[in-house]
């Protein structure tokens, strides 16, 4: 049997209320405001060890999910076409003049999609899996003369909404514009991201309507949230792409897999650059699914929250604080959802067990980013460097020897001024694909940080 999805927020005693994955998928939230969830794991198939790609992964994994639901043509079809394009695993080696060994340290590149995040791993994979549900939908409804209904309210459009603090929007926008029946409404705090990450969320696409919003990106979260309980959205179907959808989680679980098998690892720890928390989440379902992972590292920039939560001694954690601007911006986040989600999977004790976390200032991420570069020649994201100085504080605290996996989350030539800020004497990193976004058109409109201006919006 696949797994059926039950809320976070559920009566653990009976677990009452599953449904199955195409419903958590559409509709994103669970109706009592809660994160969907598997009721069982299934575990890893016995042949994932000899998967040759990231797609070869997903066709071997997948099936023990989705199978009751997804045919297995469609199934294989649709991760084939969304994961084409490398994750490479690179072996960092070298020892910096300030003594630190990089060896050991190895760096799962995330970041050759086309929108060179690790978002587009998530978000390609999931365009593929809702585009595939909706026509499913809405060919049974042709099938039993429910026409006129679907003419009244169309079940043929979805809209996705997404808040995202840089990467995930344009992943988002990229992996969805033009399907059939879907359009996407992007939310991005204004001022509050890269430059190269702006220009890729202001890009014009079909189907697609981005709004610069007047507040931070918990405020867009909070939006987002607050949309799917507004009685007067009702008529509208919302899901979202966030990683609160379920169906951003289970793609992502597919790459922790991929790092060990190119690597040939019986155990290692996998470090995390950390913001919502869903990255970790996906790598919690593959370590549930019976990948070896010693421990997991949560590397967290100045918004510290789960670090601080995971050093205390209590099980119910501080209030959520407001989130600050740091160089690794898409990991600025006061309030991440997931955290809900993992302490239903691992229970406080577990969480502090399986996962040990530290808060990175900016200081110390620019420099980590410089001395990665001079003793290895590896040139890092500032969430990738975020991840790298977590390692070595933890080698330094723990003497944990265990080979390290870095998950790097976004490719340098997002973030040119960041890099140069670190390495001035370097040019700043570029790419043809971002270079192609200089001259393309932009639709983006602002909107104040309110749940009645985003209503207007989405009813116009």
């Amino acid at each position: 049997m696949t797994p059926r999805y039950v809320s976070t927020r559920a009566d653990r005693s009976h677990m009452q209320g599953s449904v199955p994955f195409a419903e958590a998928l559409q509709t994103g939230l669970a109706p009592d405001g809660g994160l969907f969830v598997p009721d069982s794991v299934p575990a890893l198939p016995s042949g994932w060890h000899d998967a040759d790609s990231i797609a070869d992964v997903g066709r071997r994994v997948l099936p023990s999910w989705l199978s009751t639901e997804v045919e297995p043509d469609a199934l294989d079809a649709l991760v084939t076409d969304a994961l084409r394009f490398p994750i490479p695993l690179v072996s960092l080696s070298g020892t910096g003049p300030d003594g630190v060994c990089y060896d050991g340290i190895h760096v799962l590149e995330l970041i050759h999609g086309p929108t060179l995040s690790f978002k587009d791993v998530g978000a390609r994979t999931m365009a593929r899996l809702l585009a595939y549900f909706r026509r499913e939908a809405n060919t049974h409804e042709a099938n039993t003369h429910e026409a006129g209904a679907r003419e009244a309210n169309p079940r043929g459009v979805l809209t996705i909404l997404v808040a995202t603090s840089g990467d995930t929007g344009s992943a988002v926008a990229d992996g969805f514009a033009g399907r059939p029946g879907l359009r996407v409404v992007l939310l991005y705090p204004d001022g509050q991201v890269s430059p190269v990450q702006q220009r890729q969320l202001d890009v014009q696409r079909p189907g697609v309507r981005t709004f610069a919003v007047r507040g931070t990106f918990d405020d867009c979260q909070r939006l987002v949230k607050a949309a799917f309980a507004d009685p007067a959205l009702a008529g509208v179907p919302l899901s979202s792409a966030n990683s609160i959808n379920i169906g951003r989680l289970l793609p992502q679980m597919l790459y922790y897999p991929w790092a060990f098998v190119q690597g040939g690892f019986d155990a290692a720890n996998v470090c995390v650059p950390s913001g919502n928390l869903g990255n970790l989440t996906g790598g919690v379902l593959a370590r549930l699914a019976g990948l070896p992972v010693h421990r997991f590292l949560a590397a967290h920039n100045a918004n510290g929250f789960f670090p601080d939560y995971l050093a205390q001694d209590e099980s119910e954690p501080a209030p959520f604080p407001a989130s600050v601007r740091t160089p690794s911006n898409a990991m600025d986040v006061g309030a991440p959802s997931n955290f809900e989600r993992l302490r239903h999977l691992l229970g406080a004790a577990g969480l502090r067990e399986h996962v040990w976390g530290t808060s990175v200032g900016d200081t110390a991420t620019l420099s980590r980013l410089r001395h990665a570069y001079e003793a290895t020649g590896y040139l890092a994201c500032p969430h990738t460097a975020v991840g790298l100085e977590a390692v070595l504080r933890y080698r330094a605290e723990t003497g944990d020897a265990t080979p390290t996996i870095v998950l790097a989350t976004a490719h340098p030539a997002k973030f040119p001024e960041v890099v140069q800020q670190a390495l001035p004497m370097l040019a700043a990193p570029t790419s043809s694909a971002l270079e192609a976004l200089l001259d393309a058109p932009k639709a983006v409109q602002p909107l104040h940080a309110t749940s009645a201006a985003l209503r207007t919006a989405l009813l116009a």
